[in-house]
């Protein structure tokens, strides 16, 4: 019986001639998959106008052999490349819009539009996507099942997955799995990921008071709720890679804690005294407790006024993603994970609350995202094609 167990264990992956293909097809488009990145990055346009983008990529779709359906939401797009035959069914999305920013971009290829910039990296998320459409399209005769490539629009506003969700994705296409990346500041080539909350639970909260000192109530309500490790500041987000301090240490800072955004908006509202801020709460069970906390500090009226979902990955599908890549890609392909991201997260969180999903960080940047400097190695874009085309390729197989 074990014998036989192990022979199954074995007959279960996919012939490597594939992955070796993989390999061979990805290194023989990176080079254009870099050009389609650079011209993405020096074109960018803001959620909700991603009109010449969108164009680009449908036609791109087109041309690999895919249907592609636009009428979802937005400029968002779904491109359907079927298999041989009928089978599992699988998602992959990526993002399309870039940020309101104007930092400096020391690139030849930097943004022709003012004011606007690829600063967070879905320029490259977009290549990569496109990457792996047209190395699966060179296999579909051989795989059964159908890959949804779900180009989204507004996810910088945290709109776009749940206007498309709203409109009827999901009565439109039927996936078993989804997945999606981030470029992030990691080694390159890294992938990281982890069961479970991949960010820590954003939450905007106001204070509404008829009377009081707004220095004194925002002091006592940071100094009481904050809370983080002995010796450690996990609002220092560019400790993320760090070796000893990094969410790849056992020991990171970036666990067990509560953020809270000093600079509170602070405001009067006929004669009330209302204070607004954020905070960061890597335990959802905490959740509850922080109103009634608040209010047994200063009183007054306390709510939510923003509650996003945080990223929540599917445990059984990411310990398998996890399985399949070190397989074909070797351990250190991978890379432990043992925290939670402050001040970030991604509207991928709706997606996943429909279909199991994995979100994956992929090494790639020298900074975090979203801030000046922002710089990816593009070298990224090849890691990402062929782990992902192999990892779909897998999981299709099952």
């Amino acid at each position: 019986m074990k014998v036989w167990i192990l022979l199954m264990a074995l007959v279960s992956w996919r012939p490597t001639e594939i992955h070796d293909q993989v390999r061979s097809e990805t290194d023989n488009i990176y080079d254009k998959l870099v050009r389609i990145r650079r011209e993405l990055h020096a074109n960018p346009e803001l959620a909700g106008n991603e009109i010449h983008t969108a164009v680009f990529i449908k036609k791109y779709l087109i041309n690999l052999g895919l249907e592609v359906n636009t009428n979802v939401y937005g400029h968002s797009l779904v491109g359907i490349l079927k298999g041989s035959k009928p089978g599992k069914q699988i998602a992959w999305r990526a993002e399309m819009d870039a940020l309101p920013n104007d930092f400096r971009d020391d690139v030849p290829f930097k943004s022709i539009i003012k004011g606007v910039q690829h600063g967070c990296g879905h320029d490259v998320h977009m290549a990569i996507a496109l990457g792996i459409a047209e190395i699966l399209s060179k296999h579909r005769a051989s795989f059964a099942g159908t890959v949804y490539f779900i180009f989204q629009s507004e996810e910088e506003s945290f709109l776009g997955a749940k206007g498309m969700i709203d409109h009827g994705l999901f009565s439109k296409i039927h996936p078993d799995e989804m997945y999606a990346l981030h470029v992030t500041a990691l080694p390159v080539g890294k992938i990281m990921v982890k069961p479970n909350e991949m960010f820590a639970y954003q939450e905007r909260v106001r204070i509404q008071l008829l009377k009081g000192d707004a220095k004194e109530a925002e002091t006592k309500i940071y100094n009481s709720l904050s809370r983080s490790q002995a010796n450690s500041q996990p609002w220092e987000i560019q400790q993320v890679s760090d070796s000893s301090k990094g969410l790849m240490n056992p020991n990171t800072i970036f666990k067990d804690y509560l953020i809270m955004d000093p600079h509170f908006n602070t405001y009067t509202l006929h004669d009330s005294l209302v204070l607004e801020t954020y905070l960061y709460e890597t335990n959802k069970a905490n959740l509850p407790k922080i109103i009634p906390r608040i209010k047994q500090l200063v009183g007054g009226d306390v709510s939510f006024i923003q509650e996003n979902p945080t990223v929540m990955n599917d445990s059984k599908l990411t310990k398998a993603a996890l399985k399949t890549l070190q397989h074909l890609y070797g351990k250190d392909v991978t890379a432990p994970d043992y925290g939670q991201v402050p001040f970030f997260n991604d509207d991928f969180a709706y997606f996943q609350q429909n279909v199991p999903g994995v979100y994956f960080f992929l090494g790639g940047t020298n900074v975090v995202n979203h801030a000046p400097g922002f710089k990816v190695d593009e070298e990224s874009i090849r890691v990402g094609v062929r782990s992902f085309s192999s990892l779909i390729i897998e999981r299709l197989a099952l």
